[in-house]
Protein backbone atom coordinates (compact mmCIF):
# COMPACT_ATOMS: atom_id res chain seq x y z
CA UNK A 1 0.00 0.00 0.00
CA UNK A 2 1.59 3.34 -0.97
CA UNK A 3 2.34 5.86 1.71
CA UNK A 4 -0.44 8.03 2.63
CA UNK A 5 0.91 11.40 1.43
CA UNK A 6 1.90 14.57 3.76
CA UNK A 7 0.01 17.54 3.04
CA UNK A 8 1.20 20.46 1.06
CA UNK A 9 0.60 23.57 3.49
CA UNK A 10 0.80 27.29 1.38
CA UNK A 11 1.64 29.86 4.59
CA UNK A 12 1.82 33.47 4.24
CA UNK A 13 4.73 35.09 5.95
CA UNK A 14 5.22 39.21 7.06
CA UNK A 15 5.54 41.34 4.31
CA UNK A 16 7.61 43.35 7.09
CA UNK A 17 6.91 43.14 10.48
CA UNK A 18 7.46 39.65 11.91
CA UNK A 19 4.58 40.41 14.74
CA UNK A 20 2.31 39.83 11.80
CA UNK A 21 3.04 36.22 11.66
CA UNK A 22 -0.03 34.26 12.80
CA UNK A 23 -0.14 31.57 15.45
CA UNK A 24 -1.58 28.95 13.05
CA UNK A 25 1.71 29.65 10.75
CA UNK A 26 4.39 29.29 13.44
CA UNK A 27 2.66 26.16 14.55
CA UNK A 28 2.98 24.81 11.05
CA UNK A 29 6.24 25.95 10.37
CA UNK A 30 7.10 24.01 13.52
CA UNK A 31 5.09 20.89 12.28
CA UNK A 32 6.50 20.66 8.81
CA UNK A 33 9.39 18.67 7.66
CA UNK A 34 10.63 20.62 5.00
CA UNK A 35 10.04 24.18 3.98
CA UNK A 36 10.40 25.22 0.27
CA UNK A 37 11.03 28.71 0.04
CA UNK A 38 11.73 31.33 -3.02
CA UNK A 39 14.76 32.61 -1.20
CA UNK A 40 16.27 30.15 1.75
CA UNK A 41 18.75 33.08 2.97
CA UNK A 42 15.58 35.10 3.84
CA UNK A 43 13.34 32.26 5.67
CA UNK A 44 16.18 31.40 8.11
CA UNK A 45 15.84 34.80 9.38
CA UNK A 46 12.65 34.28 10.16
CA UNK A 47 12.83 30.27 11.20
CA UNK A 48 15.51 31.71 13.50
CA UNK A 49 13.70 34.40 14.83
CA UNK A 50 10.93 31.60 15.21
CA UNK A 51 13.48 29.32 17.57
CA UNK A 52 13.40 26.86 14.33
CA UNK A 53 15.62 24.52 12.26
CA UNK A 54 14.43 22.94 9.69
CA UNK A 55 15.76 21.54 6.24
CA UNK A 56 15.04 24.18 4.04
CA UNK A 57 15.21 24.14 -0.10
CA UNK A 58 14.87 26.47 -2.25
CA UNK A 59 11.96 27.03 -5.08
CA UNK A 60 11.95 30.06 -7.52
CA UNK A 61 11.00 30.53 -11.28
CA UNK A 62 14.23 29.26 -12.62
CA UNK A 63 14.68 26.06 -10.84
CA UNK A 64 10.88 25.10 -10.85
CA UNK A 65 10.86 22.13 -12.69
CA UNK A 66 13.81 20.42 -11.14
CA UNK A 67 12.70 21.33 -7.70
CA UNK A 68 9.04 20.09 -8.22
CA UNK A 69 9.67 16.30 -8.32
CA UNK A 70 12.22 16.54 -5.33
CA UNK A 71 9.21 18.11 -3.30
CA UNK A 72 6.75 15.86 -4.17
CA UNK A 73 9.02 12.80 -3.24
CA UNK A 74 9.43 14.68 0.15
CA UNK A 75 5.54 14.88 0.49
CA UNK A 76 5.60 11.07 0.31
CA UNK A 77 7.45 11.16 3.94
CA UNK A 78 5.64 14.23 5.52
CA UNK A 79 4.62 17.60 5.64
CA UNK A 80 5.75 20.64 3.48
CA UNK A 81 5.32 24.29 4.10
CA UNK A 82 5.59 26.21 0.95
CA UNK A 83 6.50 29.95 2.10
CA UNK A 84 8.03 33.41 -0.82
CA UNK A 85 10.04 35.64 0.36
CA UNK A 86 7.35 37.78 1.84
CA UNK A 87 3.64 37.91 1.56
CA UNK A 88 1.30 35.08 0.31
CA UNK A 89 2.66 32.70 -1.91
CA UNK A 90 1.76 32.57 -5.90
CA UNK A 91 1.13 36.49 -5.86
CA UNK A 92 3.25 37.33 -8.03
CA UNK A 93 5.40 34.91 -6.58
CA UNK A 94 6.97 31.17 -7.40
CA UNK A 95 4.44 28.33 -6.52
CA UNK A 96 1.53 27.94 -9.04
CA UNK A 97 3.15 24.74 -10.42
CA UNK A 98 4.08 23.26 -7.52
CA UNK A 99 0.63 23.37 -6.12
CA UNK A 100 -1.03 22.13 -9.14
CA UNK A 101 1.29 19.34 -9.20
CA UNK A 102 1.16 18.35 -5.48
CA UNK A 103 -3.19 18.79 -6.05
CA UNK A 104 -2.54 16.52 -9.56
CA UNK A 105 -1.35 13.67 -7.41
CA UNK A 106 -3.81 13.59 -4.74
CA UNK A 107 -1.66 15.47 -1.91
CA UNK A 108 -4.03 17.82 -0.15
CA UNK A 109 -3.00 21.68 0.11
CA UNK A 110 -4.22 23.72 2.54
CA UNK A 111 -3.79 27.51 2.52
CA UNK A 112 -2.96 29.51 5.60
CA UNK A 113 -4.24 32.95 5.52
CA UNK A 114 -1.99 35.54 6.58
CA UNK A 115 -0.45 39.01 5.30
CA UNK A 116 -0.28 40.24 1.61
CA UNK A 117 0.69 43.46 0.35
CA UNK A 118 -2.05 43.61 -2.04
CA UNK A 119 -4.63 43.50 0.79
CA UNK A 120 -2.88 45.71 2.87
CA UNK A 121 -2.45 48.50 0.71
CA UNK A 122 -6.29 48.63 -0.65
CA UNK A 123 -7.19 48.47 2.70
CA UNK A 124 -5.36 51.46 3.55
CA UNK A 125 -5.99 53.27 0.63
CA UNK A 126 -10.10 53.37 1.18
CA UNK A 127 -11.13 53.35 -2.34
CA UNK A 128 -13.31 50.50 -3.92
CA UNK A 129 -12.29 47.29 -3.16
CA UNK A 130 -15.44 45.03 -3.48
CA UNK A 131 -14.19 44.02 -6.93
CA UNK A 132 -10.74 45.33 -7.83
CA UNK A 133 -8.16 44.10 -10.38
CA UNK A 134 -4.07 43.42 -9.34
CA UNK A 135 -1.96 43.66 -12.11
CA UNK A 136 1.40 42.26 -10.23
CA UNK A 137 4.50 44.05 -11.36
CA UNK A 138 4.30 45.40 -14.71
CA UNK A 139 6.33 44.80 -17.97
CA UNK A 140 9.66 46.45 -17.67
CA UNK A 141 9.56 47.52 -21.24
CA UNK A 142 8.04 51.02 -21.24
CA UNK A 143 6.42 49.99 -24.65
CA UNK A 144 4.70 46.75 -23.07
CA UNK A 145 3.90 48.79 -19.98
CA UNK A 146 1.89 51.55 -21.56
CA UNK A 147 0.28 48.93 -23.56
CA UNK A 148 -1.01 46.80 -20.66
CA UNK A 149 -2.18 50.13 -18.61
CA UNK A 150 -3.62 51.52 -21.68
CA UNK A 151 -5.90 48.19 -21.56
CA UNK A 152 -7.44 49.46 -18.38
CA UNK A 153 -7.98 53.25 -19.35
CA UNK A 154 -12.09 53.10 -19.12
CA UNK A 155 -11.87 49.66 -16.26
CA UNK A 156 -14.01 51.16 -13.46
CA UNK A 157 -12.19 48.42 -11.21
CA UNK A 158 -9.53 49.75 -8.54
CA UNK A 159 -5.77 48.76 -9.84
CA UNK A 160 -3.08 47.26 -7.71
CA UNK A 161 0.26 47.64 -9.28
CA UNK A 162 3.23 46.23 -7.35
CA UNK A 163 6.85 48.14 -8.35
CA UNK A 164 10.27 48.01 -7.09
CA UNK A 165 12.05 51.04 -6.54
CA UNK A 166 14.33 52.09 -8.98
CA UNK A 167 11.06 52.11 -11.61
CA UNK A 168 8.41 53.52 -9.58
CA UNK A 169 8.48 56.90 -11.07
CA UNK A 170 8.67 56.25 -15.06
CA UNK A 171 5.93 53.43 -14.01
CA UNK A 172 3.81 56.42 -12.15
CA UNK A 173 4.58 58.54 -15.62
CA UNK A 174 3.36 55.82 -17.46
CA UNK A 175 0.13 55.30 -15.87
CA UNK A 176 -0.34 59.28 -16.11
CA UNK A 177 -0.22 58.67 -19.47
CA UNK A 178 -2.20 55.71 -20.04
CA UNK A 179 -5.38 56.30 -17.86
CA UNK A 180 -5.02 60.44 -17.11
CA UNK A 181 -3.58 62.30 -13.97
CA UNK A 182 -6.17 60.25 -11.60
CA UNK A 183 -6.00 59.48 -7.84
CA UNK A 184 -3.59 57.14 -6.42
CA UNK A 185 -2.30 55.88 -3.26
CA UNK A 186 0.78 55.00 -2.86
CA UNK A 187 2.13 52.68 -0.05
CA UNK A 188 5.97 52.23 0.27
CA UNK A 189 7.71 49.92 2.91
CA UNK A 190 4.38 48.20 4.23
CA UNK A 191 4.57 47.43 7.86
CA UNK A 192 8.20 48.11 8.20
CA UNK A 193 10.10 50.84 9.73
CA UNK A 194 9.58 53.63 7.35
CA UNK A 195 6.46 52.77 6.41
CA UNK A 196 5.04 55.84 4.33
CA UNK A 197 1.38 56.47 2.29
CA UNK A 198 0.92 58.96 -0.15
CA UNK A 199 -2.58 60.13 -1.21
CA UNK A 200 -2.81 62.26 -4.29
CA UNK A 201 -2.95 62.37 -8.22
CA UNK A 202 -0.34 60.58 -10.30
CA UNK A 203 1.30 63.32 -11.21
CA UNK A 204 2.13 64.65 -7.63
CA UNK A 205 3.14 60.94 -6.48
CA UNK A 206 5.91 61.35 -9.09
CA UNK A 207 7.19 64.65 -7.48
CA UNK A 208 6.78 63.29 -4.45
CA UNK A 209 9.01 60.22 -4.77
CA UNK A 210 11.53 62.02 -6.15
CA UNK A 211 14.42 59.83 -4.57
CA UNK A 212 12.33 56.68 -4.21
CA UNK A 213 13.59 53.72 -1.76
CA UNK A 214 12.04 50.49 -0.18
CA UNK A 215 8.73 48.48 -2.31
CA UNK A 216 5.98 50.07 -3.41
CA UNK A 217 2.41 49.21 -3.86
CA UNK A 218 0.11 51.63 -6.42
CA UNK A 219 -3.53 51.79 -5.49
CA UNK A 220 -5.09 53.66 -8.56
CA UNK A 221 -8.76 54.76 -8.80
CA UNK A 222 -10.76 52.72 -11.08
CA UNK A 223 -11.35 54.73 -14.61
CA UNK A 224 -14.83 56.36 -16.69
CA UNK A 225 -16.90 53.62 -18.61
CA UNK A 226 -15.74 54.32 -22.56
CA UNK A 227 -18.48 56.67 -24.28
CA UNK A 228 -20.85 54.47 -26.27
CA UNK A 229 -19.90 55.51 -29.87
CA UNK A 230 -22.45 57.95 -31.17
CA UNK A 231 -25.64 56.68 -33.20
CA UNK A 232 -25.50 57.06 -36.88
CA UNK A 233 -29.12 58.31 -37.52
CA UNK A 234 -28.56 58.92 -41.50
CA UNK A 235 -28.13 55.49 -41.61
CA UNK A 236 -30.56 54.71 -38.79
CA UNK A 237 -33.09 56.72 -41.17
CA UNK A 238 -32.60 54.88 -44.49
CA UNK A 239 -32.88 51.16 -42.81
CA UNK A 240 -35.54 52.51 -41.33
CA UNK A 241 -37.56 53.49 -44.70
CA UNK A 242 -36.47 50.39 -46.41
CA UNK A 243 -37.86 48.17 -43.19
CA UNK A 244 -41.14 50.26 -43.44
CA UNK A 245 -41.45 49.82 -47.17
CA UNK A 246 -40.86 46.09 -46.73
CA UNK A 247 -43.86 45.83 -44.72
CA UNK A 248 -42.73 45.57 -41.21
CA UNK A 249 -44.38 47.31 -38.55
CA UNK A 250 -43.16 50.25 -36.63
CA UNK A 251 -42.26 47.62 -33.18
CA UNK A 252 -40.27 45.31 -35.22
CA UNK A 253 -38.79 47.51 -37.75
CA UNK A 254 -37.76 50.09 -34.64
CA UNK A 255 -36.28 47.10 -32.68
CA UNK A 256 -34.24 46.02 -35.59
CA UNK A 257 -32.99 49.71 -35.73
CA UNK A 258 -32.25 50.21 -32.17
CA UNK A 259 -30.01 47.29 -31.84
CA UNK A 260 -27.83 47.83 -35.37
CA UNK A 261 -27.48 51.43 -34.98
CA UNK A 262 -27.57 52.20 -30.98
CA UNK A 263 -30.56 54.27 -30.93
CA UNK A 264 -33.11 54.35 -27.86
CA UNK A 265 -36.49 53.45 -28.60
CA UNK A 266 -37.83 57.41 -28.29
CA UNK A 267 -35.27 58.17 -30.90
CA UNK A 268 -36.19 55.47 -33.29
CA UNK A 269 -39.87 56.00 -32.58
CA UNK A 270 -39.18 59.67 -33.95
CA UNK A 271 -37.30 59.15 -36.69
CA UNK A 272 -40.14 56.73 -37.86
CA UNK A 273 -42.54 59.16 -36.92
CA UNK A 274 -40.82 61.45 -39.47
CA UNK A 275 -40.24 59.30 -42.08
CA UNK A 276 -44.27 58.39 -42.06
CA UNK A 277 -44.50 62.39 -42.26
CA UNK A 278 -42.21 62.76 -45.33
CA UNK A 279 -44.60 60.00 -46.68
Amino acid sequence: MPPTPGTLYVVATPIGNLEDLTFRAARVLGEVALVVAEDTRQTRKLLTHLGLHKPLLSYNQHNAPKRTPRVLAALERGDVALVSDAGTPLVSDPGAGLVRAAAERGVPVVSLPGPSAVVTALAAAGMPADAFCFLGFPPRSRKARREMLAAYAHDPLTLVVFEAPHRVRATLADCREALGDREVVVCRELTKRYEETFRGTLSAAAAHFSEPRGEFVLVIAGGEPEPAPAPDVGAAREALARLKAAGLSRKDASAQVEEAYGLSRREAYRIWLEASTAC
